[in-house]
């Protein structure tokens, strides 16, 4: 297949080594691709469940025309191999904690302003929720689609985690995977444009990204979601307790 008009030469060169076991590694259920914007910038939000789902991420993205720029972690440009090939197909690298915090905001905000699809993962890391179902996210993705006032489009996958579990390194490739990926219509944030935003409202917006997500993977899965979403931080003090 022909490579997105937006993609870089080293970005073509990583696909054509990455796509083809993917290709043979999953079987591929993919929908709602006409809900990627044609033209013009616009953020893409998936759920995370497993190290090997920013592949598959970017496999449906790459698939459909659009060269993602993911933020991901600083840490793992600092991982031999994986470091560079980041580096150089432009992704973003999130350095929470620091001084530089701001800086992936900034690149994000930037790559859209310029027309590019940036991906994230809104809960900022593998989901901790005992049934993969998405858990409370962080605020991020409401920063930037508030800051830009950008197409939100909430993709949401489920299959991966039968490639790699959670947390795990290996990949269970023999035989392919059923992997689903549905792209839902832009989450409406148009009437919280002009609110300040202070905690409230980058949390209401969060909420309606992640509803969204969420509704799509209960279509997928054929069944509820927990009622309230999973809060780690609210498990670790529960748990903190009852060790005390």
């Amino acid at each position: 297949m022909r490579s997105p008009s937006r993609a870089s030469r080293a970005y073509r060169n990583v696909a054509r080594v990455v796509r083809p076991p993917l290709m043979g590694m999953t079987r591929r259920d993919w929908h709602g691709a006409e809900n990627l914007p044609a033209e013009g910038g616009f953020i893409a939000a998936s759920n995370h469940m497993t190290n090997v789902d920013p592949l598959t991420f970017a496999h449906f993205l790459w698939d459909n025309g659009h060269v993602p720029r993911i933020l991901a972690k600083s840490s793992l440009f600092k991982v031999p191999v994986v470091g560079p090939v980041l580096r150089a197909t432009g992704q973003i690298p999130v350095h929470r904690g620091t001084a530089s915090a701001g800086e992936s905001l900034t690149a994000a905000v930037a790559a859209l302003e310029a027309g590019e699809c940036v991906a994230v993962f809104p809960e900022g890391t593998l989901t901790q929720e005992p049934d993969l179902w998405p858990m409370v996210a962080k605020t991020g993705v409401a920063r930037l689609a508030l800051t830009t006032r950008k197409p939100v489009v909430p993709v949401t996958q489920w299959g991966a985690q039968d490639l790699m579990a959670r947390r795990g390194k290996m990949l269970w490739a023999i035989p392919p995977k059923k992997v689903t990926v549905v792209a839902g219509p832009p989450v409406d944030l148009s009437d919280l444009y002009d609110r300040p935003q202070d905690a409230v409202t980058l949390r209401e917006a969060t909420e309606r990204v992640m509803d969204a997500i969420t509704r799509q993977l209960e279509e997928i899965r054929g069944e509820a979601a927990p009622a309230v979403r999973y809060d780690p931080r609210k498990a670790a003090s529960r748990d903190g307790k009852d060790a005390a």
